[in-house]
């Protein structure tokens, strides 16, 4: 849904909204009006900038880099221009210190001395066209950096030239993690192994189990903690995170359980599904999506989690809505993981392509391709799912999962699919050593995942390493 004004001061409102407001949120949701003629807006002959990034983010950007990262800018305009426009870009702290007051967060700023603007952050958009060249922006790491911290590169435009209007639109944050003193799950593919564990059985440290044989890397990129819940509290009111006692005892042991696995570079995903009561992730108001946001960035904070899976499952969702909830359908499952992102843009928001989260519209302007980082398929699930979260990359898109547990499995020739088309991601759920297909089913389907995808060969660690669920 979009906002819009129709004097000048509200106009800006307008472009802030439609270029990928994270920054600020709109404070009059008294005016909301769907499927505006955006033309309402163009008459009065302005032109508006906006910053995107090589992958299409407005506003923010998440990029992990060891030694020297480096990422790219692009001013936007919202029409072509008559005459050339030259932009400045640059480090500004107050960037930064608007997003920390607006969301109630602590990012710290990564020093400056570290961050090159390409050309001095001097941008040209040519005349006739709406988008500038590529501005690159690098930065380097620094012995004083923690690896375990996300910090952020705030960027400002200064217009120089031209006949544009340039506003908060144009501040950007570049969140950056360092991570040059920890080791590196990632294979020279690209493609990323989810796998989603059902901790009520498993101990997710069997990940470790299983590495390449010529890189040494390990196979798993990101463990998916299965599950997380959302609850409603009758007394209050509100919807809360529970964990039940399997999810818990491994989050109160974060050093012991899920500490080992990130020293080796894998990602820990807390899921969040129903749990047969009124709250899911499908039917919050739009106030109570942010309020249970602001609740998950806090549990990602304490536990040191690296992001959210969304799952729409084992909701019992009510007619009428109760006051604080909505009918449930994709629009609120998708604010719910859009304020999410919002609230945390340095860490991962994942959606289950199931349910009502299958597909998302936009939010507030904002594509799904811009709050969604990954879309994982259903058990052999194996379409594009540019048309389920516009914009969204094939880098963020997981086809053909497996269900191990079931013997749901894959073939070798829909592996390669994967890896020839590039797609960036393969799930694997409740993998178990201890279970009786273990040496039957799930380590042959886990051998042709490494051959496939990653051309290696799979290091077994053995059954005399496997890690028994001792809580």
């Amino acid at each position: 849904m979009k906002y819009y004004r129709l004097i000048w001061n509200k106009l800006l409102a307008v472009i802030l909204i439609l270029s990928g407001g994270f920054f600020t949120a709109c404070a009059d949701d008294d005016i909301k009006v769907g499927g505006i003629d955006e033309e309402n807006y163009r008459t009065t002959g302005d032109v508006f900038g906006y910053v995107i990034n090589v992958e299409g983010r407005r506003s923010t950007a998440l990029v992990e880099f060891r030694d020297t990262g480096e990422t790219e800018l692009y001013l936007g305009l919202t029409k072509n221009v008559s005459q050339p426009v030259n932009v400045v870009f640059k480090y500004n702290k107050a960037v930064l210190d608007s997003y920390n007051a607006t969301n109630e967060s602590s990012y710290e700023l990564f020093p400056e001395n570290l961050v090159t603007f390409q050309n001095g952050g001097s941008v040209d958009v040519l005349s006739g066209e709406s988008k500038s060249n590529s501005l690159p922006v690098s930065f380097r790491s620094d012995a004083s950096l923690d690896p375990s911290k996300s910090y952020a590169i705030p960027v400002s435009a200064e217009l120089k030239s031209g006949d544009i209007k340039i506003g908060e639109a144009t501040n950007y944050l570049i969140f950056v993690k360092d991570l040059t003193q920890l080791p590196d799950a990632g294979k020279a593919s690209g493609i990323k192994i989810i796998s989603c564990m059902e901790v009520n059985d498993t101990n997710p440290l069997n990940n470790l189990l299983f590495t390449l044989k010529d890189s040494g890397k390990p196979l798993v990129d990101i463990v998916i903690l299965f599950s997380g819940n959302i609850n409603y509290d009758s007394e209050t009111g509100k919807v809360y995170n529970y964990n039940n006692p399997n999810i818990q005892h491994l989050l109160d042991n974060h050093g012991k359980y899920l500490k080992p696995m990130q020293d080796r570079g894998i990602k820990i995903v807390l899921g969040i599904l129903g749990n047969h009561d009124r709250s899911g992730v499908a039917n919050l108001a739009d106030e109570t999506a942010r309020a249970f946001a602001k609740e998950l960035k806090a549990v990602c904070d304490a536990y040191h989690l690296d992001g959210i899976f969304w799952d729409d499952e084992y909701s019992t969702y009510q007619t009428p809505p109760p006051v604080g909830f909505v009918s449930p359908s994709n629009a609120a499952a998708a604010r719910l993981c859009y304020e999410t992102k919002k609230i945390m843009p340095d860490k991962l928001t994942c959606a289950y392509v199931y349910g009502r989260t299958y597909s998302f519209p936009s939010v507030d302007g904002v594509q799904p391709g811009e709050f969604v980082d990954w879309g994982i398929h259903d058990y052999g699930g194996s379409s594009d799912l540019s048309g389920n979260y516009p914009g969204l990359q094939k880098s963020g898109m997981a086809l053909y999962s497996q269900e191990f547990a079931r013997n749901y499995y894959t073939s070798d020739s829909n592996l390669q699919r994967l890896r020839s088309n590039g797609y960036g991601g393969h799930m694997i759920f409740a993998m178990d050593p201890f279970r009786t297909n273990f040496s039957s089913r799930q380590l042959p389907a886990m051998e042709s995942i490494a051959k496939i995808l990653f051309d290696e060969e799979l290091v077994y660690a053995g059954d005399d390493k496997r890690y028994s669920k001792d809580w």
